[in-house]
């Protein structure tokens, strides 16, 4: 297990961009889909990748909506959770609801250690004092392991959440995981994901109607007040608001 310093943006290798000729694709297929919607990128990526396509969902409304859209496709994309030990009750009750709708079943990825094997190890909750670690230990480096023989995966990221997040396109290089990187919802905002879910009833987390508009893990996360961001309500009281999965590696946005 790592148990180094790191910090938000820190990957545990040097970030390398695509091959030439995946890198040609990749600006191809970005600017051709750059004002697609969400199920016509989905389509391109199952299509492209097949059985080489991952998702990994945290169970907030975005996620919900692209297992939605992918159950439309008929696509059988691996689709996985990162339980940290640390995640609502309500977000791990989404999961079953998924199961009872589509027939999907998100699997769990987990670290190598429990939620209590972790605090006992250093001496306590790191969340509160260290979250960068904890992110980095709970949520990026099991991705890392689950995404370990893919081509490419998916992530419901929304360009106007974060100003990292602004920098993403459709289709992109991703340099932390080193892999391709489909974001279908990048340029819907809050109200379009909302319309589609309500109308549609795609099943979503009830701590949305709770006023968590953002949901992480239970302790770093809080409910938003009206007119709060948001994101407002993640690691409130401090300047971060990502856990490092989408953060940009290279100036030009490529490690988002």
């Amino acid at each position: 297990m790592e148990l180094q310093q790191v910090g938000q943006g820190d990957s545990v290798s040097q970030p390398t961009g695509p091959p030439p000729e995946l890198a040609a694709e990749i600006a191809d297929v970005a600017g051709r889909l750059a004002a697609s919607g969400p199920e016509e990128i989905l389509a391109w990526a199952c299509e492209r990748f097949g059985s080489r396509l991952t998702m990994a969902t945290a169970f907030g409304v975005e996620g919900c909506l692209i297992i939605h859209f992918l159950a439309k496709l008929s696509s059988d994309v691996r689709v996985f959770n990162l339980d940290t030990g640390y995640q609502f009750v309500e977000t791990l009750e989404v999961r079953q609801k998924i199961l009872q709708r589509y027939g999907m079943e998100v699997e769990y990825v987990r670290p190598e250690t429990t939620r209590e094997e972790y605090e006992k190890l250093h001496g306590g909750p790191l969340h509160g004092v260290r979250p960068d670690q904890c992110c980095h230990d709970r949520k990026v480096i099991p991705l890392r392991r689950a995404l370990a023989g893919y081509s490419a995966w998916i992530s419901s990221i929304r360009k106007d959440q974060t100003a990292d997040r602004g920098q993403a396109k459709v289709v992109q290089w991703d340099a932390k995981f080193k892999l391709l990187k489909v974001n279908p919802l990048l340029n819907w905002d809050k109200s379009a994901v909302w319309k589609v879910v309500l109308d549609e009833k795609v099943p979503y987390n009830s701590l949305h109607d709770q006023g968590y508009p953002s949901i992480g893990c239970q302790p770093c996360t809080t409910a938003v007040a009206d007119g709060e961001d948001e994101r407002s309500g993640r690691w409130r009281g401090k300047v971060k608001k990502e856990c490092g999965l989408h953060v940009v590696e290279h100036s030009d946005g490529s490690g988002i």
